[in-house]
């Protein structure tokens, strides 16, 4: 019998000689402040048994995605790319096309917008945004929403404007794990499920939580609001490396994941831990 795919729907790579991470402040990040290769994930996920990754953007700089494509192409192991582009101007739809041009532009399977940093609430439903969503969709790429709690309304209303866009939810709309508080996330969230076009990603949660005391314990009621709300066959496992490690390791993330996984059957499990992730980003087509 053959082994289902072992696919990390979300990590990111960078090169602090190339570019800075901007986003990296303060002592507690400290810890990311160093390049992290595609070489330096191979070993993590040689030791750990996965087969495939999606590397996802982190900056809002166009030259990051074409780079990003180019590791993809002379990569094994990453199969897809969500990069980046300026969904408010008017020449997205090229802009998109031209990405898909470029060597390792097959891999272009997705694309991304730091919305959190958005003051607007309502972003997502500008006018201009919405234009580029649509343009997103036409070039036949997802859109992985990566927003705060009280976003969750606005994507919600995105995704039912667009049902012809498949809307993918990095970490979970980062549910405040750390206080053991799940309302009104989960009720947002399941709002956000019900509408046939969404996914979600079993991501993030470990930096949501404490980094130091953290159990799985206290991860489980998020974890099982995203199995009840999606099911699995919608959830994608992503181990949102290098951040996860400012909490744990990556095997100790992918291991936590699998035991917050534990109560599904074994199609299931195959569905959140690669299924998902093949089906929604179309990766090896």
């Amino acid at each position: 019998m053959n082994t289902p795919p072992v696919v990390d729907a979300h990590h990111h790579l960078w090169d602090l000689a190339v570019r800075d991470q901007d986003w990296i402040t303060g002592p507690a990040l400290a810890p990311l402040r160093r390049t992290f290769s595609e070489s330096d994930l191979r070993t993590e996920t040689d030791a750990s048994g996965v087969t495939a990754t999606v590397l996802v953007q982190t900056v809002t700089v166009p030259e990051e995605t074409p780079e990003m494509l180019s590791v993809a192409r002379d990569s094994g192991l990453v199969a897809g790319v969500v990069g980046w582009t300026d969904l408010t101007a008017p020449d997205v739809a090229a802009a998109l096309a031209a990405l898909r041009a470029l060597p390792g532009g097959e891999h272009l399977v997705g694309m991304r917008h730091q919305v959190q940093s958005e003051p607007d609430p309502a972003w997502l439903l500008r006018p201009d945004v919405r234009r580029g969503l649509k343009a997103v969709a036409d070039a036949d790429l997802a859109y992985d929403l990566v927003i705060l709690p009280h976003q969750l309304p606005a994507a919600g209303a995105a995704a039912a404007a667009l049902p012809e866009l498949t809307f993918v939810l990095d970490h979970a709309a980062k549910p405040p794990v750390a206080t053991g508080h799940v309302e009104p996330w989960a009720t947002h969230l399941r709002a956000f499920a019900r509408l046939p076009n969404t996914v979600c990603k079993l991501s993030g949660l470990l930096t949501e939580a404490d980094w130091h005391t953290w159990t799985v314990r206290d991860l489980r009621p998020y974890a099982d609001t995203l199995l009840d709300a999606f099911g699995p066959y919608r959830l994608m496992f992503g181990s949102d490396w290098p951040v996860c490690t400012l909490a744990a390791s990556y095997a100790r993330t992918l291991a936590t994941a699998t035991e917050l996984a534990d109560a599904l059957s074994p199609p299931e499990r195959a569905a959140v831990f690669g299924g998902t992730a093949m089906d929604t980003y179309r990766l090896g087509e």
